[in-house]
């Protein structure tokens, strides 16, 4: 049997994916008034539909899901149109794209909230940091710790916002469990401090990613939902005290869905990859049924040996994706990658967003 390498397809549920090459999901800050996606969106995704398998930039659910000025909702009518520009562009171009199903919890503001609401939490515990608002970078501020019974009408958020997405043409979902949003803050005991049916335990801490798994699925079908998590990712001010246990009863715990992929930040977001020493990533391999996607400073080398060794069956690309649309030609050519400019990387219009020359363009211009 030949070895996995990036450029072979892969059968993800009843999906077949040209190549392993996944492009992550990447806020960009540029949807229209009303949080709708348009058509300079869709030109940019269809740019990058040679990928395997396309995971929308972090979409909320719902208005109080907003963290990020100028991101994408999916949970009004008018943003679902706007997402199916976006997946007709995608899938006239032969690719596939999930949706990433986004709530920040804490990590927003009062500008960014209805009528100015503290963002909510699983517990009242303040993030280290800034807000981006249309006014600029405001400090977080203290959020409001959710009383259970609210905690029902977030799960529906997600319910609707799968029911959205599936309206809008994607062809699948991705659940955002990572980098300290909110169901990030309900599995770590550095943010979670209640005492309720929601805090202490495991089980308990558990209990909200599992009620919104069992949402998505209920209206996809496990095969087409995806969840992603950063077991040692320090980011938004986020930690616990014991990730591998936490980790360990999240993947069993997942395992009876039977989901199409598990998506893993290995490490610090977009930092090191040894953020806790000695993590053990095969265990969560190892512990899940369904497809392992492995991210987090990944070039070609460390992707293929990946493939090769076992460790993964997909790799997902974050920003060398934004300045290479044709990342996977550039991949399996071996060509050099362009560089971002990283001043373009949040709000503004095409520039720095879709006007990366393809490989053959660039190699014209010189």
């Amino acid at each position: 049997m030949p070895e996995a390498n990036l450029f072979q397809p892969l059968s993800l549920g009843p999906l077949t994916l040209a190549n392993r090459v996944v492009m992550a999901p990447l806020t960009r800050s540029r949807a229209a008034a009303g949080d709708v996606p348009h058509a300079l969106n869709a030109t940019y995704y269809a740019q990058r539909a040679s990928a395997g398998l396309i995971i929308s930039e972090a979409t909320q659910v719902s208005r109080q899901g907003k963290g990020y000025a100028f991101t994408p909702g999916i949970y009004t009518p008018a943003q679902v149109a706007g997402w199916r520009l976006v997946t007709s562009a995608v899938h006239a171009a032969g690719g596939r794209i999930f949706a990433q199903l986004w709530h920040v919890g804490r990590i927003s503001h009062p500008d960014l909230q209805q009528d100015g609401a503290l963002p909510v939490a699983p517990s009242a515990v303040k993030a280290e940091g800034q807000a981006f608002t249309e006014a600029g970078f405001k400090p977080f501020v203290t959020p409001r710790a959710l009383a259970e019974a609210e905690i029902t009408g977030i799960v529906a958020d997600y319910r609707h916002a799968a029911e959205c997405a599936l309206q809008a043409g994607f062809d699948g979902v991705e659940i955002h469990g990572a980098n300290g949003y909110l169901i990030d803050q309900f599995l770590k005991d550095g943010t979670n401090q209640r005492q309720d049916g929601y805090g202490g335990s495991l089980e308990n801490r558990t209990r909200f990613l599992l009620e919104v798994t069992e949402a998505v699925t209920a209206v996809w079908g496990a095969d087409r939902v995806g969840l992603r998590i950063s077991p040692t990712s320090p980011a938004n001010d986020i930690a616990d005290s014991n990730p591998q246990r936490l980790f360990a009863h999240v993947v069993k715990a997942l395992d009876r869905f039977g989901l199409a992929y598990l998506h893993v930040v290995e490490g610090a977001t977009g930092g090191p990859r040894e953020a806790v020493p000695g993590f053990d990533w095969q265990a969560l391999r190892r512990g899940f049924r369904g497809a392992y996607m492995a991210n987090n400073g990944y070039d070609l080398a460390l992707a293929q040996a990946a493939l090769r060794e076992g460790h993964a069956d997909l790799v997902a690309f974050g920003r060398p994706f934004i300045a290479n649309p044709d990342l996977v030609q550039r991949l399996r050519q071996g060509a050099p990658l362009a560089e971002p400019d990283k001043a373009t990387f949040y709000g503004g219009g095409a520039h720095g967003y879709t006007d990366y020359p393809p490989l053959a363009q660039a190699a014209a211009a010189q």
